[in-house]
């Protein structure tokens, strides 16, 4: 199962998010909630850099997969819909996907 943690200010902005575990909805390079999340998850990223020009802090496990943290993350508003976009596409697998996915908010 991926775990999608998103960690909010008092104000409900997103302050970082994290992602591990696997889906296993499906076989490698088959797994359509994998490519799913990780598609939402690399774009968001992208365009905080690309389009916001912000530098959030990323690491991840490329050797073995199933880890993606993001700190350091702007509290401005482009940043915040971009990283709100995310967590609501994120619910959204969710929901039609309970067992390989869950979402949990932290204030």
């Amino acid at each position: 199962m991926i775990r999608a943690h998103f960690s909010l200010d008092s104000n409900h902005r997103i302050t970082s998010f994290k992602l591990t575990g696997h889906a296993d909805s499906g076989p490698y390079g088959q797994d359509i909630v994998c490519a799913a999340v990780s598609a939402l998850s690399i774009s968001t990223i992208n365009g905080l850099e690309r389009v916001v020009h912000t530098r959030p802090h990323v690491e991840r496990d490329n050797a073995n997969g199933g880890f993606l943290e993001v700190t350091n993350l702007d509290l401005d508003r482009e940043s915040q819909i971009l990283l709100s976009t995310l967590l609501n596409g994120l619910i959204d697998i969710q929901e039609s996907y309970p067992q390989n996915i869950e979402v949990k908010m932290f204030n």
